[in-house]
């Protein structure tokens, strides 16, 4: 009987260097389809420059779930997607192609109103009350966090409505931008002040 020499440890764990990066991609692809197909990805997810720097976007099988600035950390928000979505999660650029046109018509002044499936199950309660809320704040124009409060049924939860805003996981696309203090100054963001001034120019422009 041929012996046939075992691969000695050290050499089954050494890197595959010689795999350029056209053909891990080309495996990653197969890979995602794979796993998509035999229904093991729970969340996809990609990242997008636009101008007000690059957004992780993130979506389960129901809609997208998170938007993300860079200032948030984009690898501390996928950790919590999987603590409270799914450990499951897979880079699928395909995935999230409408999301991404949608972003780009947006940008360049060509789209009012975002139109892809929300999973906004990352808000509870009055959060999401006050989400669902938001779309209804027509393009190009503001409301105060009291208006809003209104408009959501609770007259006096102007301070949670605050917080609504301020943990939206999906800014941009949910218009947090436009929800101003009473006294017209625009308030915090989750994406610094200077993103907020430039969603709230472009739709002014």
């Amino acid at each position: 009987m041929n012996h046939v020499a075992e691969p000695e440890a050290a050499t089954l764990l050494e890197p595959i260097s010689f795999v350029d990066v056209a053909t891990t991609e080309r495996l990653h692809a197969r890979l995602a389809t794979a796993a998509g197909a035999a229904g093991l990805v729970d969340v996809v997810y990609r990242t997008v420059d636009t101008p007000v720097g690059v957004l992780l976007l993130a979506a389960t099988r129901h809609g997208l779930a998170r938007v993300a600035y860079a200032s948030e950390d984009h690898d501390h928000v996928l950790e919590i997607l999987a603590e409270r979505i799914s450990p499951r999660i897979l880079h699928v650029p395909d995935r999230l192609e409408e999301v991404i046109r949608q972003l780009e018509e947006y940008f360049e002044g060509n789209r009012r109103r975002f139109d892809v499936p929300l999973d906004l199950s990352l808000s509870k309660g009055f959060r999401q009350t006050v989400l669902r809320t938001l779309p209804a704040i027509d393009y190009g124009r503001t409301a105060s966090y009291a208006e809003v409060a209104v408009a959501a049924g609770s007259p006096k939860a102007v301070r949670a409505v605050g917080t609504a805003c301020a943990t939206n996981p999906l800014p941009v696309v949910v218009p947090c931008h436009r929800v101003v203090r009473s006294d017209g100054s625009t308030g915090g963001y989750v994406g610094g002040a200077e993103a907020k001034h430039t969603l709230l120019d472009l739709e002014t422009a």
